[in-house]
């Protein structure tokens, strides 16, 4: 008998013609959501497959700078010996406002009471941080030092709700790219430990038993079919679906606009449609982080941004993400950031933000623009009468990043979404509880199915509140709360 086998059918294992191997969990992905759940489900003694489509471990996550948002508890040792104390209650408080209207609070109070923890486990796997702090505002760092600013965390509203701490840990790493070396570590720690891999291997489908429980995978590899059956959990670590441009354009059509996706191929929400094959719910999927990288140099922070209609829209000081997510909103695809000689510097070659205009007045850079009389010219005077002052009561951008833009020439910077430097990808994914467990539209639990990285919807779950670092600790350590509780399913059974 043959089968068409397909990511949004389920096979019946009454339909398995025999099953090619058998283990307790079955892992599908291997970056580090698939690395840590491995780690944690070899230690609890389940025997443990993972299956990459890859030609080794890695996937997105290499693809990253490494960075991790950690903190809590008093602090890291990062932020310790910078002089800071995080508490808890603050790292819950900025969680449950980056996170959006719809923030998980039991994953957000599990992570916030866990995260120094986690802090060491990472430590104990093998990453090594330097426990260095760099002030300045940047991406990420290029010298091998840890601790940054990588969220909205001095910006309002969540300065005004969450004491400012950085939380951006990045693994000791000279240049971009830490992501490398923190999946070599988890990778190389899963394999240590004995799990299993199976690579160059393409999951078809799951399967799935009488009573609707998920047993096992239809892979491929090699031109041969092979079925593998999990005889307690699956769990679905696959990525996102940035990839995969029909998804986007049915679920996130404004990502569209800019054409920048970041992941690696295997980003093309196969996880997350084998999930809703069995009854798992999709949440959030309109949601995305897009970021226009304006930083460094730190000195346009000083600036300020305007739509085509010459109207701020965003407090500069914020998360260069959540810039590039408003930035999204605005009606039309011309964005400009206004600075003059004072703040100007030139921005970094990769964004593709130029000069889309310069002038000895105000009044001259709006004509060049081909702005509305009176629009951009009222925007900078009401900007700059408060600044003087000190204060911004339309946006309230902290006034260490405030400064009169009076000092000629002026400059428009052209930030055009459909031209500059607007990369991004998807943080919807299926519904989970914080266990791993995906979710049914009802919240029920789909038996013996799991789930966590960027496939499940996990702390990051809405663009404006996004910080960097975060996709990586959502990953490791709500893929080790899969890996656990999938292994304790084993142990009962």
């Amino acid at each position: 008998m043959t089968f068409e086998y397909s990511l949004t059918h389920p096979l019946l294992s009454e339909n398995v013609p025999r099953w090619d191997a058998e283990h307790d969990v079955v892992i599908v992905g291997f970056g580090a959501a698939g690395a840590s759940a491995a780690i944690e489900a070899v230690q609890a003694g389940a025997d443990t497959l993972v299956i990459e489509r890859a030609s080794g471990y890695g996937g997105t996550s290499a693809l990253s700078g490494g960075e991790i948002y950690l903190g809590g508890s008093g602090g890291t040792p990062a932020q310790r010996q910078a002089g800071f104390t995080d508490s808890t209650e603050d790292l819950y408080r900025y969680l449950m406002m980056a996170g959006g209207r719809d923030a998980d609070e039991a994953r957000v109070r599990l992570y916030a009471e866990e995260s120094l923890a986690h802090h060491d486990w990472l430590v104990a796997q093998g990453v090594k941080y330097k426990n260095t702090f760099l002030p300045e505002r940047m991406v990420e760092p290029v010298t091998d030092d840890c601790l940054i600013w990588s969220g909205s965390e001095e910006a309002w509203p969540f300065s005004a709700q969450a004491k400012p701490c950085p939380r951006g840990h990045t693994p000791q790493w000279t240049g971009w790219g830490g992501g490398q070396l923190l999946m070599k570590v988890l990778g190389e720690r899963a394999l240590a430990l004995g799990a299993a891999v199976r690579y160059d291997t393409r999951v078809l489908a799951l399967i799935v038993d009488a009573e609707g429980a998920v047993c096992g995978t239809v892979v491929r590899s090699a031109g041969q079919t092979a079925y593998i059956r999990a005889r307690q959990a699956v769990i679905l670590c696959a990525g996102g679906f940035a990839m995969n441009r029909d998804m986007v354009r049915r679920h996130a059509p404004q990502l569209l606009r800019s054409g920048e996706p970041i992941g690696s191929p295997g980003d093309d929400g196969s996880g997350i449609l084998m999930g809703m094959s069995v009854g798992g719910a999709a949440i959030h999927m309109n949601e995305a982080f897009v970021t226009l990288p304006f930083y460094g140099p730190e000195s346009l922070i000083k600036g300020i941004f305007v739509n085509e209609r010459g109207q701020r829209f965003i407090n500069e000081d914020c998360y260069h993400g959540r810039v590039g997510y408003h930035a999204l909103q605005q009606l039309g695809d011309r964005i400009f950031l206004l600075v003059d000689q004072a703040t100007y510097q030139e921005p970094a070659e990769f964004t593709r933000i130029g000069i889309a205009a310069a002038g000895e007045t105000w009044e001259e850079v709006e004509r060049d623009l081909s702005l509305p009389a009176g629009t951009l010219t009222a925007t900078v005077e009401t900007y700059n009468r408060h600044a003087r002052n000190g204060v911004d009561p339309l946006f309230n951008k902290a006034a260490q990043w405030l400064k009169p833009l009076d000092e000629p020439p002026f400059v428009a910077l052209d930030c055009r979404v459909d031209y500059a430097f607007y990369s991004h990808f998807t943080l919807g994914g299926l519904d989970t509880l914080p266990t791993g467990q995906v979710l049914t539209e009802q919240r029920e639990p789909v038996p013996r199915l799991f789930a966590a990285g960027r496939t499940a919807c996990g702390l990051p779950r809405w663009g404006g509140g996004y910080s960097s670092g975060l996709s990586l600790a959502d990953s490791t350590f709500f893929g080790r709360q899969a890996g656990r509780h999938a292994a304790a399913s084993a142990r009962r059974g």
